[in-house]
């Protein structure tokens, strides 16, 4: 069973290293210092707006402070139980999220499974968002706005994905790829 990230230690840990008590941080994030207590001693679950506070009033990421200690190195493994993959519930693909969090509004990877003949069809993404979608088994016919072309094993196809675009199994096999989103600014 999985459990979520404990970052009350890692939050505790960066308080003391910029030499901050828990009045000043919770001055500084605008939580309460009851609640910043609970969370150092992981009697709590912060919500996802309360790490973004945490994170930014100590100048971390909020991949900073889920990683925790495991974050602190140069290297980072993440296992492959721990990375989440977004099922189609009609079963023609799925997305497993390489990128960290932190990156989101940035750039994002996945390797994308399509079934035989499945299709991931996408509305317009930001102005100026790029895609880049490499086969890596099987063949894809992409269609992004009136443009239609057939993506085989090795090649790479770059593509405005600021329109609505398609992904589609261009054969009777599973296919996999290797889809990086740039997102436009």
């Amino acid at each position: 069973m999985l459990t979520p990230p404990a970052v009350g230690k890692t939050i505790n840990r960066l308080r003391k290293e910029k030499q901050l008590t828990l009045d000043q941080l919770a001055s500084l994030c605008g939580v309460s210092k009851s609640m910043l207590s609970q969370i150092e001693r992981n009697e709590t679950n912060p919500t996802l707006a309360i790490v973004w506070r945490l994170a930014e009033a100590l100048d971390q990421t909020i991949d900073d402070l889920i990683r925790g200690e495991e974050g602190s190195g140069s290297l980072s493994i993440v296992a492959g139980s721990s990375v989440p993959v977004l099922h189609d519930p009609d079963g023609q693909y799925s997305l497993t999220i390489l990128s960290p969090a932190d990156l989101v509004n940035d750039i994002e990877w996945y390797e994308l499974r399509l079934a035989p003949s499945g299709a991931l069809v996408s509305d317009p993404h930001a102005p100026r968002t790029m895609e880049h979608l490499t086969v890596l088994e099987g063949e894809i016919s992409l269609t992004t706005g009136e443009e239609t072309g057939l993506v085989k094993t090795g090649e790479t196809a770059r593509y405005r994905a600021d329109r609505p675009h398609a992904i589609q199994n261009a054969s009777d096999k599973e296919t996999r790829a290797l889809l990086v989103m740039m997102i436009g600014k």
